[in-house]
């Protein structure tokens, strides 16, 4: 979608240290990004640099631009553009900034802002993982096509967005969170206490007894590969656990929307040690009074990433069933399944994919 499409967008990575500016058209970028300091502490010098950046990027494009478009960390009227609320990374915002609006007057054309984790799920369902995988099943000649989306990153916090028939879910109040669901095995702590950096980091501490380490998860990772000094045990056990409490979280979700999940962001590079754990989390059961057993997602989850799974998923269960009363047979396949995959794209690349298809898309239905 939007790949010949000769629109032009402007684009913002809005992070807490740096501004990262950039336009696309037909679904890439068609200049050098251009990196200001955000200084996020003093609104009046961060919207100076914002407009700078946007100015910088306009004098550099051949054709006036039809939009601007971007995820901003954080809680937001995104309808409106209004930006405010709890913001560590931004604390100029916190007591409310009509962001688009003021956008919109400089320059004279739709700003359209959105919470990254929305936009890195857009971007996925509409050029990254949700295409891909229909494509990998029809080729497999399955007939099983996918329509709903799950993006989840994994980075400074736990971000979500849902892509429903294809179209992103933004809620009735710009909330669509999964930070905030508890912890599973911390009555009462947020989940993204387990699922972070920060958290990452934390557990690998606590295991060694060394608090005040000083290690990222990049350095961990190294670690458990055999490539670092370190605890290789440890080290391994920390992402592992972050997967166990990640699973449970995205079992919550996924029985609401029924639909495969996508997983970004820096920490997602770990994969390897995180994914064991987080499927098997959401593969474990729950029991009713009784003491029957019921499984905690009612479909069947795939690792779409393993050649073997994949297989098994795109076969399913298909089997001919016959019409009562007639000679009459068609396709049925009882098993219900779902599949999680790690981004191709990156968290980056699908978020600024997000941000343009969103623009378009948005001004495509005036």
């Amino acid at each position: 979608m939007y790949s010949q499409d000769k629109r032009i967008v402007i684009t913002l990575d809005a992070g807490g240290t740096n501004f990262v500016f950039g336009a696309m058209q037909g679904n890439r970028p068609i200049v050098d990004p251009i990196t200001l300091p955000s200084q996020s502490d003093n609104l009046d010098r961060c919207l100076g640099a914002m407009v700078e950046g946007f100015e910088r990027i306009m004098a550099q494009l051949d054709e006036k631009p039809v939009a601007i478009s971007f995820a901003f960390p954080g809680p937001a009227d995104y309808r409106n553009g209004i930006i405010g609320g709890w913001l560590p990374n931004f604390p100029s915002f916190r007591e409310g900034v009509a962001l688009g609006p003021f956008l919109e007057e400089r320059f004279g054309i739709p700003v359209y802002i959105n919470n990254d984790g929305d936009l890195f799920a857009y971007g996925e369902a509409l050029g990254g993982a949700l295409p891909m995988l229909n494509e990998q099943l029809a080729a497999a000649g399955s007939e099983k096509r996918y329509r709903n989306l799950v993006g989840y990153t994994f980075g400074t916090g736990f971000g979500v967005g849902i892509v429903i028939d294809g179209r992103l879910n933004r809620g009735d109040n710009s909330c669509v969170e999964t930070f905030c669901l508890e912890h599973h095995s911390k009555p009462g702590v947020i989940v993204e206490e387990g699922v972070s950096i920060r958290a990452v980091k934390r557990v690998y501490g606590e295991l060694t007894g060394n608090p005040n380490h000083g290690l990222e998860p990049k350095d961990l990772f190294d670690i458990a590969e055999g490539n670092r000094e370190g605890d290789q045990e440890a080290a391994r056990k920390a992402f592992a656990e972050m997967g166990a409490t990640a699973g449970y979280a995205m079992a919550t979700a996924v029985t609401f929307v029924d639909g495969p999940i996508v997983i970004g962001g820096g920490v997602a590079a770990a994969s390897k040690y995180i994914l064991p754990s987080l499927f098997e989390a959401m593969r474990s059961k729950l029991s009713t009074l009784s003491g029957e057993e019921v499984r905690r997602v009612q479909m069947e989850v795939y690792d779409l990433d393993n050649e073997a799974e994949f297989a098994r998923f795109a076969k399913g269960a298909a089997r001919p069933l016959k019409v009562y009363g007639s000679e009459r047979t068609v396709n049925y396949d009882p098993e219900k399944r779902i599949g999680i995959l790690i981004s191709k794209l990156g968290a980056s690349r699908a978020i600024a994919l997000g941000a343009y298809a969103f623009a378009l898309s948005m001004l495509d239905e005036k």
